[in-house]
C-alpha cells in the first residue's frame, strides 16, 4: 500500500459558518478537488500517559509539543491496515512520521505487548516516545466525518472541512462504532489549510473578503477540556 509517511506543513484552522463553507468552497472549485476518497470519516485513537502529560503540555501553548495517535479511515478489524502517526509541531511548523500495519500490531506494539514489526526510522522514533513517557495507553477516541481537497495545480496545498466531530473515553478501539460527545459548536465546521509555503493568493483573498479568521482549535485539546478537565475542576470544587 502506497502512502506518504512524512509530512512537513503548516496547517491553519479555522472554524467556518455552514455559509461560508459555502463562500469557500465557490472559491474553491477553479482550484481544487475533491481527494478520491470523497466524504469520509475518521477514527483517531489518542495515546497519552495516566495523568494526560502530552495534552495538558500541549494545551499550555509550548513551542514545541507532539501527540502519538492511531488512525483508520473506515471501521477497522484485526487484520486492517491503520497508521500510527507521531505528530510534532514547533514554531508552528507540524512535522507528521506514519507507519501502516494491522490494527491488532499496532495495538500491541503501542500498549507494550510486542515490539513494532516494522523497522526503520519512523518507528524507532516512535519506540523512543514510547520509553520516554513510559505509561502511553489509549485515552480517547475521536471520529469526525471529513471532506479533502487537493489543488490542482500540483502545488501540494490541501483544504479539509472536519463536522460531526465526537469524543469520548470508553470502548477505546478503532473497531468500534462511531459515537460520543459532540465537540464543535452548533452549526460550525473545522476548515485546515495545509501548506509547505504561504497560502495561495485567491484563497488569502476570500479569507480577508469574509472576515474568516484563524483559530486555535484543537480536536483532542477540546475533547480533554470537555470530558476530563471540567469533571476534575467540579471534582475539586465539590471537594
Amino acid at each position: 500500500m502506497a502512502y506518504q509517511a512524512i509530512f512537513k506543513r503548516y496547517e491553519l484552522k479555522y472554524l467556518l459558518t455552514s455559509e461560508q463553507k459555502k463562500i469557500v468552497l465557490a472559491a474553491m472549485e477553479p482550484h481544487m478537488a475533491l481527494d478520491q476518497y470523497g466524504r469520509t470519516t475518521i477514527r483517531s485513537l489518542y495515546f497519552d500517559t495516566d495523568n494526560y502529560r502530552l495534552i495538558r503540555n500541549s494545551i499550555s501553548k509550548p513551542a514545541y509539543k507532539e501527540k502519538l495517535r492511531l488512525r483508520s479511515y473506515a471501521q477497522a478489524s484485526l487484520d486492517s491496515a491503520v497508521f500510527v502517526e507521531l505528530k510534532k509541531k514547533y514554531r508552528s511548523v507540524v512535522y507528521k512520521r506514519r507507519v501502516a500495519m494491522p490494527e491488532k500490531d499496532a495495538m500491541a506494539w503501542l500498549c507494550g505487548e510486542r515490539p513494532c514489526p516494522v523497522q526503520g526510522q519512523i518507528p524507532a522514533e516512535i519506540d523512543y516516545v514510547l520509553d520516554f513517557y513510559k505509561t502511553l495507553r489509549p485515552a480517547m477516541f475521536l471520529s469526525y466525518e471529513r471532506e479533502a481537497f487537493y489543488a490542482i495545480d500540483g502545488s501540494g496545498f490541501r483544504v479539509t472541512f472536519d463536522d460531526t466531530i465526537l469524543c469520548r473515553r470508553e470502548a477505546l478501539s478503532l473497531e468500534s462504532e462511531v459515537y460520543g460527545t459532540p465537540i464543535l459548536p452548533e452549526g460550525l465546521v473545522l476548515m485546515e489549510l495545509k501548506c509547505a509555503g504561504g497560502i495561495p493568493l485567491w484563497m488569502t483573498r476570500v479569507l480577508t473578503e469574509n472576515h474568516i479568521y484563524k483559530s486555535s482549535f484543537s480536536k483532542y485539546g477540546t475533547a480533554y477540556k470537555i470530558l476530563i478537565h471540567a469533571k476534575r475542576l467540579e471534582v475539586s470544587h465539590h471537594d
